[in-house]
């Protein structure tokens, strides 16, 4: 029999959000040496607080129902603010409308909650119709610029298409992640523009972007591949030149597409990014998270690629509203060198994963490129077995 008491039902619904949001997590071992993944889930739906979903006044929700219900929280950028771990999270209600919201933590790993409201984002003058997937660049010029994707239906589809939209680059900043000012939608040439972020140093004096230009909403078309392109300003932020800098590539995990996942991380070796690649499969689409550096005195120009995934999905992380997916928009670089990298697992919930800023640039110095056939792989995988074989004499 279902509970009938408001209060009874109102003290459990409490004490199982309190629970949740206070669980330990752990780190899973022994890892592969690069990253270390933790056991639970950061953040997921149920990490809302409670007046977001329910009515908790007994007389208008005397049976204390969701009346407003959170379908996913995935898809987070990340930055350390006054001390504490904050995600910008997007947040899905059941009524598949996405806005962001921050949560967060004091370690980084678990403990995570979120924290004021969610945000009532600022309009353009073409207001959003659903907004997502934010990263967040702490700039040198004072601000942390959140850029996300502005979907908006495309007003060229034909009467009765209901599905057909358009993706624009949205930009926000602020100091504080809770007083955010819209600026106008970054303009190139590209028709639809998803998965761009901005580089956290100026370039030649001007703003350097990292954009994926596409033809089409969901097919990259003539397009693909991870660009640069540079604005002199970002109250009018205008690339009008696009340079492939990472391009998707025939049979490898970008195959399909890729795009720029977390803002680059500078490090003494290189700029060290992490971002995702799109691989078709008898199953659907597959996205994994890989990484690549690229030099400090032009930012544009790759110096590493380590051949195939960084992170794929595993187990649970494989289930979900859009399966088979893992997807990346936010890391965080502590001062002590410890690099914490989020990732959403099938449009449905955040993890963590646990490196160093030394060991991902080890891992994308000294691992072997792809050499983009299955011969030279197994070449370089032979060199690597004889290499061991060697040690022991």
């Amino acid at each position: 029999m279902m509970m009938q008491n408001f209060q009874d039902r109102l003290a459990l619904l409490t004490a199982e959000h309190e629970a949740l949001i206070r669980m330990p997590n752990s780190p899973v071992y022994p890892g592969n040496g690069i990253f270390l993944r933790y056991k639970n889930p950061v953040i997921t739906a149920a990490h809302t607080p409670l007046d977001w979903r329910y009515d908790l006044n007994p007389r208008t929700n005397p049976y204390l129902m969701e009346r407003m219900g959170i379908n996913a929280a995935f898809n987070a950028g990340a930055i350390k603010l006054n001390g504490k771990y904050c995600l910008v999270v997007r947040v899905e209600g059941a009524d598949r409308k996405s806005f962001f919201a921050v949560a967060e933590s004091p370690n980084g790993t678990d403990n995570f909650e979120f924290k004021g409201l969610p945000i009532l984002l600022p309009q353009t003058d073409a207001p959003d119709t659903n907004v997502y997937d934010m990263r967040l660049t702490r700039h040198e010029d004072g601000w942390i610029y959140g850029v996300f994707c502005s979907e908006r239906k495309d007003k060229t589809a034909p009467k009765g298409d209901t599905s057909s939209a358009t993706a624009a680059a949205g930009i926000v900043r602020t100091k504080d992640l809770v007083h955010w000012e819209r600026l106008p939608d970054l303009k190139s040439k590209s028709s639809q523009q998803r998965n761009v972020v901005l580089h956290p140093e100026f370039v030649g004096g001007k703003y350097l972007f990292y954009t994926r230009p596409q033809d089409g909403f969901i097919e990259t078309g003539s397009g693909g591949g991870i660009c640069a392109g540079f604005s002199g300003s970002m109250e009018h932020p205008e690339v009008t030149d696009e340079k492939i800098i990472d391009p998707k590539v025939y049979h490898t995990i970008k195959e399909v597409k890729n795009g720029s996942g977390a803002v680059p991380i500078k490090t003494d070796k290189g700029w060290l990014f992490i971002a995702h690649g799109v691989r078709n499969t008898a199953a659907g689409l597959r996205y994994v998270i890989y990484a690549f550096m690229t030099s400090l005195s032009d930012p544009t120009q790759v110096i590493a690629s380590p051949s195939g995934y960084l992170i794929a999905p595993e187990g649970d992380e494989r289930v979900g509203d859009v399966s088979n997916v893992v997807f990346t928009n936010g890391a965080i670089a502590d001062d002590d060198g410890r690099l914490l990298i989020y990732y959403a697992s099938s449009d449905t919930r955040m993890h963590v994963a646990e490196s160093t800023v030394d060991r991902m640039v080890d891992y994308s110095l000294n691992t072997p490129p792809d050499s983009l056939t299955s011969r030279g792989q197994v070449e370089k995988r032979l060199a690597l077995i004889e290499a061991n074989r060697a040690l022991k004499g």
